[in-house]
């Protein structure tokens, strides 16, 4: 006796699951001109960075590029140039975003404030924002000229001095360079929490100057807990683009004196540049990428642990 099974026919495709796919297949074409120059310009340097940081590769040779592991991150474990500009980025990372983001705070606040001429005001805030690092880095050479600079020019005026060098001192190129990078970058990090302070809603201020609470009473528990998501989006951001700062501090200083400025990409770029060691200088910037994701993946983790707390 022979048995047999109806086997079971595939289901068709109804007509919204074809147009479905059909919208899908659309909205590709449409992310496409956006994908592209990300992945040739982004995504292919870092991939063709990874692959070189492995390698032995130097301007000038004759023979060819060899693979050798890991003996470039070996090397860098013992670099102490290295690990010294890694300690200076991080205090300039730092020395530049914590007084960038007070002091962008206290001018977000002022600018919030139903003052005359406040649109004069904002708009004059953004300037160094809206100019080019070079640009910006050649002016506060000329603020910073020894001998007819702006600032030691006022000094002698107030008869608090001769004036000094700032740049090419051992004790104050960095923090003259910090101060640049908190003028430079302050109101990008001005026009962001300004933004997250137009978005509270006006009612919970009234309400609570009606139920007797003063300035500092509002801040705390009104306008900073809707304005702390925004500045730790901010501060975080900030803290990266610190960190692989380059042009500025290049046109200041170019690492000097006695490399008491020079950052981690400066060093890089030395390496690659200047010495011509390419897979050495991939390597570094391996190692700073994985800082500084470790860092950033640390600080997601505290907010999203702070945030389900709460």
């Amino acid at each position: 006796m022979t048995v047999v099974t109806a086997t079971k026919r595939p289901a068709r495709d109804t007509p919204r699951v074809r147009s479905r796919r059909t919208s899908d297949r659309g909205a590709w074409f449409l992310v496409l001109p956006a994908l592209i120059p990300i992945l040739v310009l982004s995504v292919g340097p870092l991939l063709y960075g990874i692959l070189l940081a492995f390698t032995d590769a130097q301007s000038g040779r004759t023979r060819a590029t060899q693979w050798i592991g890991g003996l470039n991150f070996q090397d860098l474990l013992h670099d102490t140039l290295f690990w010294e500009s890694f300690r200076i980025g991080l205090v300039w990372a730092v020395g530049v975003t914590v007084p960038q983001f007070l002091l962008a705070l206290g001018l977000a606040l002022l600018l919030d404030q139903d003052l005359k001429l406040r649109w004069l005001a904002r708009a004059l805030a953004i300037i160094p924002w809206a100019m080019p690092e070079v640009v910006v880095g050649v002016m506060w050479r000329l603020v910073y000229n020894p001998d007819a600079g702006v600032l030691n020019e006022t000094l002698r005026t107030l008869g608090l001095g001769d004036g000094r060098d700032w740049l090419s001192g051992l004790s104050t190129a960095l923090p003259a360079v910090i101060v640049v990078g908190v003028w430079a970058g302050m109101p990008q990090t001005t026009v962001t929490l300004l933004a997250g302070l137009q978005n509270t809603p006006r009612e919970l201020h009234e309400a609570a100057a009606m139920d007797g609470a003063g300035a500092w009473r509002r801040f705390r528990t009104v306008t900073w807990p809707a304005l702390r998501p925004v500045a730790f989006a901010i501060t975080a951001l900030n803290f990266i683009w610190n960190f692989n700062s380059f042009a500025l501090v290049y046109v200041l200083t170019s690492g000097g004196p006695g490399g008491r400025t020079r950052l981690p990409m400066l060093f890089a770029y030395e390496e690659a540049f200047r010495y011509g060691q390419f897979g050495y200088a991939a390597a570094m910037g391996l190692v700073m990428v994985a800082v500084i994701s470790l860092l950033l993946a640390l600080f997601l983790v505290g907010r999203l642990t702070a945030g389900d707390e709460a």
